[in-house]
């Protein structure tokens, strides 16, 4: 068993770079932080550092023949970005992700650079049962530490891409079947009044700026969220939270919904 007590160790330096995505980017490698996130990538960890190796994800990463290493608490500060660590830091290879061939409902941001609301939109995107979620160029690495932590374990369940090609995607989105829809507080539909029963793309902006007007140009319908109280807007999350349940609950209502066995459910 390897054991570390050092924070100047070489390994600690190591994990410390990859907090930068430069680092991240040239090594292939991010830095999975507590117990939630450990948990998700247990099957792709290269090591895990652990204050207790009678943690029970300690044992089952050992089990795995995965690599322990036991750090005293001083050591995890110094590895994690968090002010209070809860035990556990791992580093695993970047995820890479692809649109799937058929997909009924994608979320995109663009050049949304705020980690907690990328991380945020990507957990809403999984509960809502989007198929995946496209992060432009410009936007956050979601394997940023912050937004990592705020996907809440949802960035291993369906494809995350980054550093699209905004337009591109958009064609790609269009090709597979997909309807897209840009939302903007100028819109010309209203939420309420649309079909969204068929294969849905949803294209987010950020909260300063909303979409450049070539998105704008670019996608099938620009979309309105009502607004029935004195409140200017939503912030992001909030609107992408309604726009994907909205196209969720429509084509559930429509043609059923998909359990997590892959049966589907009549309602």
């Amino acid at each position: 068993m390897t054991r570390i007590t050092s924070t100047r160790n070489e390994r600690v330096q190591a994990v410390r770079r990859l907090h930068r995505r430069s680092a991240r980017v040239a090594e292939r490698r991010f830095v999975v932080e507590g117990p939630q996130a450990v948990r998700e990538a247990l099957d792709t960890l290269e090591v895990l550092f652990a204050t207790d190796l009678d943690d029970e994800l300690a044992r089952r990463a050992a089990g795995k023949g995965i690599e322990v290493v036991h750090v005293d608490d001083t050591v995890l500060a110094a590895l994690a970005e968090t002010v209070t660590p809860q035990g556990l830091v791992g580093v695993a290879p970047l995820l890479t992700g692809a649109l799937p061939a058929a997909p009924r409902l994608v979320a995109v941001l663009h050049e949304v650079n705020d980690p907690g609301n990328a991380g945020t939109v990507i957990r809403t995107a999984d509960a809502a049962g989007a198929d995946a979620v496209v992060l432009t160029a410009g936007s956050v690495d979601p394997h940023n530490g912050k937004c990592v932590r705020a996907t809440a374990g949802s960035l291993w369940h369906l494809p995350v891409l980054s550093d699209a090609d905004a337009l591109a995607t958009l064609d790609e989105l269009r090709a597979k079947g997909l309807t897209v829809l840009a939302t903007t507080g100028a819109g010309d539909a209203d939420l309420d009044d649309l079909d969204l029963t068929g294969p849905t793309a949803w294209l987010f902006g950020t909260e300063a700026h909303g979409l450049p007007q070539d998105l704008l140009d670019a996608a099938d319908v620009r979309v309105r969220i009502p607004i029935y109280g004195a409140a200017e807007s939503l912030n992001l999350a909030s609107a992408a939270a309604v726009c994907l349940y909205t196209s969720a609950r429509a084509q559930r209502d429509a043609y059923g919904r998909q359990d997590p066995g892959g049966s589907t459910v009549t309602l």
